[in-house]
């Protein structure tokens, strides 16, 4: 009998709003980089999306996607966000914060919804892939169904 699928709560959630995605597995023991995820699938690094949580003076966290060979530019993020300026969360308390893992932090299905920006680039491809909400696990899906589930909006916020 086959194995039944692990379920994350990025998964289960996409499946109660009845959203269309695919998932991919990929090994994974340690944690990968973003480029090295998007080489295994053997997707360009700006389809393929890291999930970054910051915090503004406030003490309010943000949400940022973005392809996985960028970088923040903390000063756009700050300004998008409306905070005076904002910092990335620790590896060691992103688990405490989202309830994920480095690595396996999905925008969707985080311990509470913060607000969340895709980088603009994201509208250019018909699905994009970021984290399932586990280490080796990619969920696929249309950027314009994410941004709209997730309440998003779109921003640019890289280094150029």
């Amino acid at each position: 009998m086959a194995k039944k699928e692990e379920k994350t709560n990025a998964m289960r959630m996409l499946d109660k709003a009845k959203l269309a995605y695919q998932i991919h597995h990929y090994d994974c023991d340690d944690f990968l980089s973003g480029t090295q995820v998007a080489q295994i699938l053997n997707e360009p690094f700006e389809k393929v999306f890291k999930t970054i949580v910051v915090q503004g003076v406030s003490k309010s966290y943000y949400v940022f996607c973005l392809p996985v060979d960028k970088e923040l530019d903390l000063k756009k993020c700050a300004k998008t966000a409306g905070e005076k300026s904002v910092e990335m969360v620790y590896k060691l308390d992103l688990e405490k914060i989202t309830g994920y893992i480095a690595g396996g932090c999905s925008p969707i299905g985080m311990k509470k919804q913060f607000k969340t920006w895709l980088d603009d680039t994201c509208l250019k491809f018909d699905s994009i892939y970021f984290s399932g909400g586990k280490r080796g696990c990619q969920i696929e899906m249309d950027p314009k169904l994410l941004i709209s589930f997730l309440h998003a909006k779109t921003a640019s916020f890289t280094k150029h």
